[in-house]
């Protein structure tokens, strides 16, 4: 785990993002209803890590910024969450993605696992492309997660050494309202049977909710006893 900022990655030619998750509409990924993207690939790697499978940088679809931008919009949410993974590790063709977001009018989250002083060190070091991820980013929470200093009372984090920072004026009383806002986990099963997961909620309320998952409920009985609802 560093606790610095991102190193300088190769580069690779033309700039794609690897991304592990695509989730066109969800409302436990940030405030309001947001498209949520996951990129694959994190040199932070926090111990307890939610993600470890995307860790690695094999993997993911690669998809251009340009057409990542389009899925975006065309999901018609209030905005764009970035998570992992560690979108820094792909700062210039997110950052791409992001300014088109924002220049439709929708704003941008994201989440790293490096703390706001190393991405500030990083920019003076000359990360341009850092700084263009910063600058298209309305609201990041930064910071490692750290398995023993979970966090019960905010929405969205894992543990309470992560940083919510407003970088400009889009959610001007988020930090206010942040006591009074709800976690939320969403637990979604396609068709073919495979259960997907986001949000935050400690293990045991997971292992909880996920064995519930495809458990056989009642059914109550309509009014007249005819039949029942499903």
């Amino acid at each position: 785990m560093s606790d610095g900022g991102p190193a300088p990655r190769p580069a690779t030619g033309v700039e794609t993002v690897a991304v592990a998750r695509f989730l066109a509409a969800t409302r436990a990924e940030g405030p309001g209803e947001r498209t949520a993207v996951w990129v694959q690939g994190c040199t932070v790697r926090c111990p307890g890590c939610f993600n470890p499978h995307m860790w690695s940088f094999r993997g993911g679809q690669r998809i251009g910024p340009a057409d990542l931008a389009r899925r975006v919009l065309d999901a018609g949410t209030e905005g764009l969450t970035l998570l992992g993974g560690e979108p820094f590790d792909q700062a210039g063709p997110l950052a791409t993605v992001a300014a088109a977001v924002r220049a439709a009018g929708r704003s941008v989250m994201t989440f790293t696992g490096y703390p706001y002083a190393g991405l500030r060190r990083a920019v003076d070091a000359g990360r341009d492309d850092v700084a263009a991820l910063l600058d298209q980013t309305d609201l990041l929470v930064a910071g490692p997660f750290e398995q023993d200093r979970l966090d019960t009372t905010r929405p969205w984090v894992g543990s309470t050494n992560q940083e919510f920072l407003l970088l400009n004026d889009r959610f001007p009383r988020l930090l206010d309202e942040l006591a009074q806002t709800p976690d939320r986990v969403e637990v979604t099963v396609d068709v073919a049977g495979r259960i997907a997961v986001n949000g935050w909620a400690d293990v045991d309320a997971l292992d909880e909710l996920l064995a519930s998952v495809g458990r056989p409920q009642p059914r109550p009985l309509v009014a007249d006893g005819t039949g029942a609802h499903g």
